[in-house]
């Protein structure tokens, strides 16, 4: 294969800015809020703060990008996030299970809900927004019928510490659920990008009609990306008992537009104009930062919806021209040979 020709200086740098302009955006924020704020801002007490306030936020967000690696949206990772951490509470609070049991018991639940969003989605052929938007409204259904609309609340003895401790518990002197998020993180770039389940994700997101042509089963990959974020927002259901304390019926749907906002803003990083992992960690991380600088500065209550609205738009307008400077490229390429061409065996 002929070794790809080298990009002129100035697309070079367009490409460099493209990928990474989003990360010095990020520490560039860190510093403005430090100068600003310097004796609450940048101290170890407030970093810690926001590594531990974001964590379930961030680690929805890596659950919903799974899903719009294949050009497909779960709008239901809220109401599933709210479901999950109630059937936590409920089973070990109301059900006297032990904890490992019923953590172990929502987590595969999660991925149930993601596989039924897969199959309704690619089976029955109805559109992913429209398919998930009916089977949260479900899940919330559910949520409702478990708790008849009221608060879970553990007896006079709580949760058992060992519980609390996933998510109250720390590591090198940080919240453990930070390094929960890095750990999601390096575990979901290694399947998007360095596995062939990632290759045939991103097939099917670019281009569907290649991928039936090349032999990948698209339906099936595509159910497999919604059990993944099913898991994973099975986990998060988990953490946000641990965190709270009481199960909730109505507090899932507080994360649906920032892991969105955190998903598709990622996708205008690292690798523009393709959701991945890495790029979600940096949206999160500056959507943290921005919310904890504007919350120190004194700002009123209604300002984070209006930051997490105007940033969602933000990013879908980021992510629909970074995808369509990354195609205008591809069109000004030289055409590829056939033994140019990547042999994909599902």
């Amino acid at each position: 294969m002929a070794a790809s020709p080298r990009l002129p200086p100035g697309r070079r740098f367009g490409h460099l800015l493209g990928a990474y302009g989003l990360l010095a955006l990020t520490v560039l924020l860190f510093l403005a809020f430090s100068l600003a704020l310097p004796d609450t801002f940048p101290t170890l007490d407030n970093i810690s703060a926001v590594l531990s306030n974001q964590s379930i936020p961030a680690i929805l967000a890596l659950g919903a990008t799974v899903p719009i690696v294949t050009a497909k949206f779960d709008l239901s990772i809220g109401y599933g996030l709210g479901l999950t951490h109630v059937m936590t509470m409920q089973l070990i609070v109301n059900e006297a299970w032990s904890w490992p049991a019923a953590c172990l018991v929502v987590v595969l639940g999660g991925a149930v809900v993601g596989v039924f969003n897969g199959v309704v989605v690619e089976f029955a052929k109805i559109n992913s927004f429209i398919a998930t938007l009916g089977t949260g409204s479900i899940l919330y259904a559910f949520t409702g019928w478990i708790t008849n609309g009221a608060r879970i609340v553990p007896g006079p003895h709580g949760l058992p510490a060992a519980f609390t401790d996933l998510y109250d518990s720390r590591f090198l002197g940080l919240p453990v659920p930070a390094f929960y998020v890095l750990a999601l993180t390096a575990v979901l770039w290694v399947l998007l990008e360095r596995l062939p389940l990632g290759r045939y994700l991103y097939v099917i997101g670019s281009n569907p009609r290649a991928a039936e042509l090349v032999g990948i089963p698209s339906r099936r990959y595509v159910v497999y990306a919604f059990a993944g974020s099913g898991l994973i927002v099975g986990v998060a259901g988990v953490l946000l008992a641990a965190q709270q304390r009481i199960g909730n019926p109505s507090v899932g749907l507080d994360y649906l537009l920032p892991a969105f906002v955190g998903a598709l803003l990622g996708s205008t990083a690292i690798t523009p104009g393709r959701p991945n992992a890495l790029g979600t960690l940096v949206a999160v991380t500056i959507l943290a930062i921005g919310l904890a600088g504007i919350g120190q500065l004194g700002a009123q209550f209604w300002v984070t919806p209006l930051f997490n609205g105007a940033t969602l738009l933000l990013a879908v307008g980021m992510a629909g021209y970074a995808a369509r400077r990354q195609l205008r490229q591809r069109r000004t390429e030289p055409p590829r040979t056939r033994h140019d061409v990547p042999e994909v065996t599902p």
